[in-house]
């Protein structure tokens, strides 16, 4: 792995992390390199690579009070969203994405039937395992946090009745596609009733924005169903793309995340950055 690779900034973004935890967002460009054993040189340059700002900048975003930002400044209303273009292709970064649900029978049916490819891809978020059937991507997860083999089998746990093929080349022109490569990403969304209209509801959180769990219970036509919409948000398989990060509590904490908590606040102020670094068209 080159220190070019997006999982090596990653690391480094992950790193950082603790140390501003820690210290402070005060500390000075020297001081974050040095604790991290790297040049100030390095350090700025590694960090303009992932997302294209300044160290001073980004510490801005990765503080632990930048969740709270985002809700009072960039609170998304599921109902007027779409009226108002922020999930259309007003950023330049956001996706072009089709998908489509199964079946309430066929989930039923545990995967049985299905094949589903699956293998390891590079990405700013670190490791990241894929898995997709032959409409699209149904399952991605990052095991930065929690390990290759604890992602595979917690993925593959959602469909025990599949059959599991390792075999990534077929799901990287998606892969490609999610990132920034051109074209267009498919999604296969592999869940019960109730958790499809809750993930659908999440596509509508333009990047760079925030949306709380409550919100998403209305939006849904379930306004008290608060708990069961944050289970459903938990059981997400597709994570980046179907955006259950940006999915925050109504006091502006973060809630959890199901492949570490570090994850979703770093997707959170790389998504920040990059919505600031690029104009509406």
């Amino acid at each position: 792995m080159t220190d070019q690779s997006p999982s090596y900034h990653y690391a480094v973004i992950g790193r950082a992390l603790k140390i501003i935890d820690q210290g402070g967002p005060t500390l000075s460009l020297e001081d974050l390199a040095r604790r991290m054993d790297m040049s100030p040189a390095h350090f700025q340059r590694v960090f303009s690579q992932w997302v294209g700002i300044s160290p001073k900048r980004y510490q801005q975003y990765l503080t632990l009070d930048h969740a709270r930002r985002l809700l009072a400044e960039r609170f998304t209303v599921l109902e007027t969203s779409l009226a108002t273009g922020l999930s259309g292709t007003g950023r330049l970064h956001d996706l072009f994405m089709r998908w489509e649900a199964m079946s309430p029978g066929d989930y039923a049916r545990a995967g049985e039937g299905l094949t589903i490819r699956h293998g390891w891809f590079d990405s700013p978020f670190g490791p990241m395992v894929v898995m997709g059937t032959d409409r699209g991507i149904c399952g991605m997860g990052f095991g930065a946090e929690m390990g290759a083999e604890a992602a595979v089998d917690d993925l593959m746990r959602r469909w025990p009745k599949a059959d599991f093929v390792a075999d990534a080349a077929p799901l990287r022109p998606w892969v490609d596609a999610a990132f920034g490569g051109g074209g267009e990403t498919a999604l296969h969304l592999i869940g019960a009733p109730f958790q499809i209209k809750v993930w659908e509801a999440l596509m509508r959180v333009p990047t760079g924005h925030v949306t709380t769990y409550s919100e998403i219970a209305g939006a849904v036509g379930h306004p008290a169903a608060v708990r069961a919409v944050g289970t459903a948000v938990g059981r997400n398989p597709i994570s980046f793309l179907i955006p259950c990060h940006r999915a925050l509590r109504r006091d502006g904490g973060l809630g959890g995340y199901h492949w570490g908590l570090p994850v979703k606040r770093a997707i959170l102020a790389w998504e920040a950055a990059r919505a600031d670094a690029i104009p509406l068209s």
